[in-house]
């Protein structure tokens, strides 16, 4: 199908481009309403989070006047802190996107009982079996959850050392969660802990993904052709300029033989072509071709467009500036003040007449000579 684009390379494109971008819609929606109900579902625990004398019962637990159970977890572990140290005062912020933890406990606290854990809407419990350990918020002076263990750390005002449970890795981010509403509605604080939520879920909310504007085929662009898109081609267009200027900095002084010789072999052939178009004309034209002019023979030398052989000629005292394009000129070329010769290594050197010249590279070997008087 055409339509007034003339082609249908473009509704293709446009195909491709809204599949391409609802799909990216869908995921990161997706994942936006997921953490919205999870955001929204923290905002009604934390309003509703209460607890009754009732869920307490068949607890081995005596309820102070007014005290509701609020959460229970069968499988905790009680542990202590070798060494005295001094935890950061309780917080009412609350984590609101936990991290992964380790399934270890850290180094330096040791396991001391097992028990059942206990919160309340006035204190922490484990009920072990070696005894019971309460944490009353109105004593908590210290608070420090792990952020690499499922371990949470309490001091309170009636023991040295601090202490406190080591939980399952799931149970972790729940039970922080609720310990950390129910410290701060003792302390008459829950508001600002709602507070915190309406926040976050204000924040969420300004990043809720907005579906994308459909690509039509009128938009579509010919980089469209190119697999990567206009970065692809802009990245080919730096590359095909950088490659030729690194290969020029990067080339010796002199060419290869073998460049040599594929230079010569095409001029050659330019000249042939030159050659017979000219003849073609001429016979058209009903005049005698002219005869073409043979090349110079360089006796033996390196081929090169100058016309530096080693026939008879003048020595070439002042050679052409890009001399050292065609030949491999010795370290310090342009110091010589003598005529152009080949070393014994088949370099070349401008300190021809001197008695050190070619003298770390075999030697002179040969003189350069060119057709017609040199200057100097």
């Amino acid at each position: 199908m055409t339509g007034s684009t003339g082609s249908t390379w473009r509704y293709r494109w446009a195909y491709r481009q809204n599949e391409r971008r609802q799909r990216v819609f869908r995921e990161a929606d997706g994942a936006w309403r997921r953490r919205d109900e999870e955001l929204r579902r923290l905002r009604t625990l934390a309003e509703e989070f209460g607890g009754s004398a009732e869920a307490g019962a068949g607890l081995p637990i005596e309820l102070d006047p007014g005290e509701t159970v609020c959460w229970v977890l069968p499988a905790a572990q009680l542990v202590e802190v070798r060494r005295a140290a001094v935890l950061p005062a309780p917080e009412l912020t609350v984590a609101l996107r936990p991290r992964p933890l380790r399934r270890r406990r850290p180094d330096g606290i040791r396991i001391t009982d097992t028990g059942i854990a206990v919160i309340t809407n006035r204190r922490l419990v484990l009920l072990g079996g070696r005894g019971r350990r309460d944490w009353a918020y109105g004593k908590m002076i210290g608070l420090a959850h792990d952020l690499r263990a499922p371990v949470t750390l309490i001091q309170v005002l009636d023991r040295r050392r601090a202490s406190g449970l080591l939980l399952p890795a799931e149970a972790v981010a729940d039970f922080r969660f609720k310990l950390s509403v129910a410290f701060a509605d003792a302390i008459e604080q829950r508001e600002a802990v709602l507070a915190q939520l309406d926040e976050a879920l204000a924040e969420h909310a300004r990043r809720k993904p907005l579906r994308p504007a459909v690509r039509t085929p009128a938009q579509a662009r010919l980089t469209g052709f190119v697999r990567g898109g206009a970065r692809a081609v802009a990245v080919a267009a730096g590359i095909t300029l950088l490659v030729p200027a690194a290969l020029i900095l990067a080339a010796p002084s002199a060419p290869p033989d073998s460049i040599r010789t594929e230079v010569a072999a095409a001029t050659a052939a330019t000249s042939a072509a030159s050659a017979a178009a000219t003849r073609a004309a001429a016979a058209m034209a009903g005049s005698p071709a002219p005869t073409p002019i043979a090349a110079p023979s360089l006796c033996g030398a390196p081929t090169n467009p100058l016309g530096y052989g080693f026939c008879a000629g003048d020595p070439v005292r002042q050679p052409a500036a890009e001399v050292c394009d065609w030949f491999d000129c010795v370290p310090g070329f342009w110091a010589g003040r003598g005529y152009l010769v080949q070393c014994g290594n088949s370099s070349v050197s401008l300190a021809g007449g001197s008695p050190r010249a070619c003298g770390q590279h075999g030697g002179v070997q040969r003189a350069f000579r060119a057709p017609g008087p040199q200057p100097g």
